[in-house]
C-alpha cells in the first residue's frame, strides 16, 4: 500500500480500532478478544509503517528521475507524524499530540464512527464489536484485492469510505488474510523451485564427472596415438636406410660381374 489517500484511510481504521479499545476498557465490556484485537492493530501499524517506507522510496524515485513528486512530499511529514502517534498511542506512551491525532479523522465521512468510539455512554441497542468470523459477510465485502484496483471496480480507498466501522475492520482483516495466504502459496512456489534447482545442481554434477571420464579416456588414447606414430616413423627411417645399402650391394655386384667378363 504506497498511495497517500490509502494510507489516510488505513490511519483512520487504526483511529478507530484504538478509540474502540480505549471506550471497552473505559467501559469495562468484555475483553475477551482483547488480545486478538491487539493483534490486528499490530499489524495494521505495521502495514502502515510499511507503507510510509514505500511512499519514501517512491519520492525519492520520482526526484531522482526528474518526476514530479509533490503529492508524496506533502503527504508524507503528515502520514509520518499520524505514524509515530499511533505507534505511541498503541504502546501506552499517550501524549496530548497523540490524543489529538487519535480523535481527528482524515476523511470527513468517518466523523460519526469517530464520535461514537469516542463515546463513554453504554448502549443496549448497539454494541460495536470485533469479528475475525463475520455472520453475514457479503460478496461485495470479500471481493479480491488488487494493490493498483481499476477504477470500475472501486478502489481500495473508495469501496472503504463507504462501511461502518465494523465493516471496515472485517474488510481489512480479510485483505490481510488474502495477503497471507498469497504469501503462503508464494513460499511453497519458492520451495518447489529450490527442489528443483537442487535435481538441476545434481544433474550437472553427474554430466561433470561423466565428461571427466571421457576426457581422461581421450588422453590415453591420445598417447597411445603418439607412440604408434613414432613407431611408424622410426619404421620408415630404417626402410630408407636399407634402401641404400641395398643399392650400393647391387652396384658393387654388378662391378664385380663387369669387370669378370672384360678380363
Amino acid at each position: 500500500m504506497s498511495n497517500p489517500n490509502q494510507l489516510f484511510l488505513l490511519a483512520d481504521h487504526i483511529k478507530l480500532s484504538l478509540l474502540e479499545r480505549q471506550r471497552a476498557q473505559t467501559l469495562h465490556l468484555d475483553d475477551a478478544g482483547g488480545s486478538n484485537q491487539d493483534s490486528h492493530i499490530s499489524r495494521s501499524l505495521d502495514q502502515f509503517r510499511d507503507g510510509v517506507n514505500s511512499l519514501e522510496e517512491e519520492k525519492t524515485r520520482l526526484e531522482s528521475g526528474g518526476e514530479d513528486a509533490s503529492a508524496i512530499t506533502d503527504a508524507l511529514p503528515s502520514l509520518q507524524k499520524q505514524l509515530n502517534d499511533l505507534t505511541s498511542q498503541f504502546h501506552g506512551f499517550a501524549s496530548p499530540s497523540a490524543n489529538e491525532t487519535l480523535t481527528h479523522p482524515n476523511s470527513a465521512s468517518l466523523t460519526e464512527d469517530f464520535s461514537h468510539a469516542s463515546s463513554t455512554e453504554r448502549k443496549a441497542s448497539k454494541t460495536v464489536r470485533f469479528s475475525d468470523t463475520p455472520s453475514s459477510p457479503s460478496r461485495e465485502l470479500f471481493g479480491p484485492y488488487h494493490d493498483d484496483p481499476e477504477p470500475e471496480n472501486h478502489g481500495y480507498a473508495d469501496h472503504a469510505q463507504t462501511l461502518d466501522n465494523q465493516q471496515l475492520h472485517q474488510y481489512h482483516s480479510q485483505i490481510l488474510d488474502d495477503q497471507d495466504e498469497q504469501l503462503d502459496r508464494l513460499g511453497e512456489s519458492i520451495g518447489r523451485q529450490r527442489d528443483l534447482s537442487m535435481q538441476i545442481g545434481d544433474e550437472l554434477d553427474s554430466h561433470v564427472a561423466m565428461l571427466d571420464e571421457v576426457e581422461s579416456a581421450t588422453d590415453r588414447h591420445q598417447s597411445r596415438l603418439d607412440r604408434a606414430s613414432r613407431a611408424v616413423n622410426k619404421v620408415a627411417r630404417s626402410a630408407g636406410d636399407n634402401k641404400q645399402i641395398t643399392a650400393i650391394v647391387v652396384l658393387i655386384i654388378i662391378l664385380v660381374l663387369l669387370i669378370a667378363i672384360l678380363k
